[in-house]
Order: structure tokens, then sequence, then C-alpha cells
């Protein structure tokens, strides 16, 4: 079966590359599936999991916003941040999920609600990649 080159890179560095048979993202638009051969697409992205398909198994990448650019043989994903399924540490995900959600819950004028929001489609973004939820 025919593949493309996969790498996802953020500030600090490359934190995937490989060869693939699908890629599964959000774009801002919407979720993109992409095979060999798709046409070159600029895309932003959302706080979401990559789904990388090979062999039969999925990898999954948390990343949360960037850029997908996409070649017919390769795709390049800027990511402002990204992890691994399993280099996430579940449980500093867990706690900065509550305290994301006692940031929008305290509703006060000191709080930048967007922030905590973020914070908190964050968190659950890595819990979710890191428990395979998808």
């Amino acid at each position: 079966m025919k593949t493309l080159k996969v790498s996802i890179v953020t500030p600090d560095g490359p934190v995937y590359s490989s060869d693939v048979e699908m890629v599964i993202t959000k774009a801002q638009s919407g979720e993109l599936g992409i095979l060999p051969g798709h046409i070159p697409t600029v895309a932003p992205l959302q706080i979401g999991a990559v789904r990388l398909k090979k062999g039969g198994d999925t990898e999954l990448v948390a990343v949360s916003g960037g850029f997908l650019e996409v070649r017919p043989e390769q795709v390049t994903i800027l990511a402002q941040t990204a992890e691994k399924s399993e280099s996430i540490d579940i449980e500093r995900a867990k706690h900065a999920r509550v305290r994301a959600e006692q940031r929008i819950e305290a509703k006060t004028d000191d709080i930048d609600l967007v922030r905590a929001e973020l914070a908190l489609k964050r968190a659950i973004n890595r819990i979710n990649v890191a428990e395979h939820r998808f």
C-alpha cells in the first residue's frame, strides 16, 4: 500500500516522523482524512488528536493548534504543542482539567475566561489521547 511521510514539529523540535497510510485530524473547517496523492492543502488546526494509521495500527498524537501542510506524498504539521499518546502524563492532564474547570466556575473578573476554556480543551484532548478515546 502507498504511504506518505508525516512530520509533526513544535517550536521545541520534532515530535513524530514516519511513513503512514492515512492521517486524520481536525482542521478549523472540519475533520480531514488524508491519503497518499491528496491535493496540496494548507489548513489551521484545532485542538485535537492526529490519528496516524499504518499497518492496521493507529498512533495518536495530541496537538493544540497549529497548521497542516499537505503535499501529494508528504504531510507536515506545525503545532504549538504535540505529545504522543504514550508520552502524556495522565495525572498531570487530569489536574490541569480540574484547575481549568475551577477557573471557569469561579467567574471572577481577574480570570481570563478564554484562556481557561482553552486550557480545559487542551487537558481533555490530552486525557482522551492518552486513554485512546477516539
